[in-house]
């Protein structure tokens, strides 16, 4: 019966996200895009491993994740705001930019790692076939696909399916959430909810915490909106989009830190799959079916912005078809020598480096502009976002 009902509240969600009046609607297509990016399988992956580090502690290391990135996110709004006269810009941000996006452009290259190596692991996860090496073969398998595509210039035909798969993972995830709430609600009444203490603490819980920043990342998606959305819509639709996503993914960590188990010998990249069976027997693959779109749109997307983005830096030196090459052969070599616990680490990294420029960029204009105490703020964001490219560690 509970499965009928989650499926219930993904079709309402679903159909809610397809109605004209709202889908059509300027600041939500505006949001749809960094709310797409920053509400990722990352969101799957982040549930079991809060809980077997941080136990009852999870939802608030949870906010302070979200924190960090809303923090990171204001420096990104300065200077939408403040650089929507280029030409006015001193010569030391444009200089920035250019460093800014070269760095983002790396940061592509391992998110699209990321991305579908998460893929592969949730693609085999309801076969015969679960296991690392069949998981990295189909990572491999989809890579070259993307290669294939990009070299034959198919990407505007495969980004056609990003906002149906969107609009997917979002309902999917609110009847996850649903049937969370029921057996929180369940478990509750029988006197079954559990606090865990921390198995991760110290300095060692900061830089676990640093390594997961990828998991938040996507708001900066509202920087390059320009030629569609006027700066005010892109300020006002990142903030929507970072408050909705808090909002989702603190209410997702209390509802499975307080009601599940997770076993710290059995953590993986799809740990979330085997608890949720306990919930209901559709979730499962419901789950997976969210992970899948959202994984292989997102790479797409990300794939498409690295090239474009090297194409550039490099004043066309380097071919967009090149940057494709480049990228997935470094996804393939990253795929079968790294796990996705250590994936994650390196890209939070390296979008930790591209936040911290940016924050350096907010502080340079706000003391430009006599806004010390803003220009203070955003030189501690910049140092934070450099003792995270630094010292984030992966999931052991």
């Amino acid at each position: 019966m509970l499965s009928a009902f989650i499926l219930a509240v993904v079709v309402v969600v679903g159909g809610l996200l397809i109605w004209p009046r709202l889908a059509n609607a300027a600041v939500w297509r505006a949001t749809i895009t960094p709310l797409a990016s920053i509400i990722g399988s990352g969101f799957l992956v982040l549930g079991p491993i809060l809980d077997v580090s941080f136990g009852g502690y999870a939802p608030l290391v949870m906010l302070a994740l979200c924190a960090v990135a809303y923090l990171f996110g204001g420096a990104i709004r300065y200077n939408i705001a403040q650089i929507a006269d280029a030409a006015s810009m001193p010569p030391v941000v444009h200089q920035l930019e250019r460093i800014a996006s070269a760095v983002l452009a790396f940061a592509f290259f391992v998110s699209v790692a990321y991305y579908l190596n998460l893929f592969g692991a949730f693609g085999v996860s309801l076969t015969d076939l679960d296991d690392s090496f069949h998981a990295n073969l189909l990572t491999t398998a989809v890579l070259m696909l993307i290669l294939v595509v990009g070299w034959t210039r198919g990407f505007m035909a495969l980004e056609r399916m990003e906002q149906f798969s969107v609009g997917l993972k979002l309902a999917i995830i609110a009847g996850l959430l649903f049937g969370l709430a029921i057996y929180f609600g369940q478990s509750a009444q029988s006197d079954t909810l559990q606090f865990h203490s921390a198995q991760v603490t110290g300095w060692s819980a900061v830089a676990l915490v640093a390594g997961l920043m990828v998991t938040v990342q996507g708001f900066e998606t509202s920087r390059y909106l320009g030629a569609t959305y006027d700066a005010a819509l892109r300020i006002r639709s990142m903030k929507l989009a970072q408050w909705v996503a808090t909002i989702t993914y603190v209410i997702y960590i209390v509802l499975v830190t307080y009601a599940f188990d997770f076993d710290a010998d059995l953590l993986d990249e799809t740990a979330i799959i085997d608890m949720i069976r306990v919930v209901a027997p559709i979730l499962p693959l419901l789950l997976v079916v969210a992970a899948l779109s959202a994984q292989f749109s997102a790479a797409i997307a990300d794939t498409s912005g690295s090239g474009g983005l090297i194409s550039e830096v490099s004043k066309g030196r380097v071919s967009e078809r090149l940057a494709y090459a480049l990228l997935v052969g470094f996804g393939i070599l990253i795929t079968w020598t790294a796990n996705v616990f250590e994936i994650i680490s390196y890209a939070s990294r390296a979008f930790a480096t591209y936040y911290a420029i940016q924050a350096v960029i907010a502080a340079w204009l706000a003391k430009l502009r006599g806004d010390t105490w803003k220009a203070a703020v955003f030189a501690a964001m910049a140092a934070i976002g450099a003792a995270i490219a630094l010292f984030g560690a992966p999931v052991e």
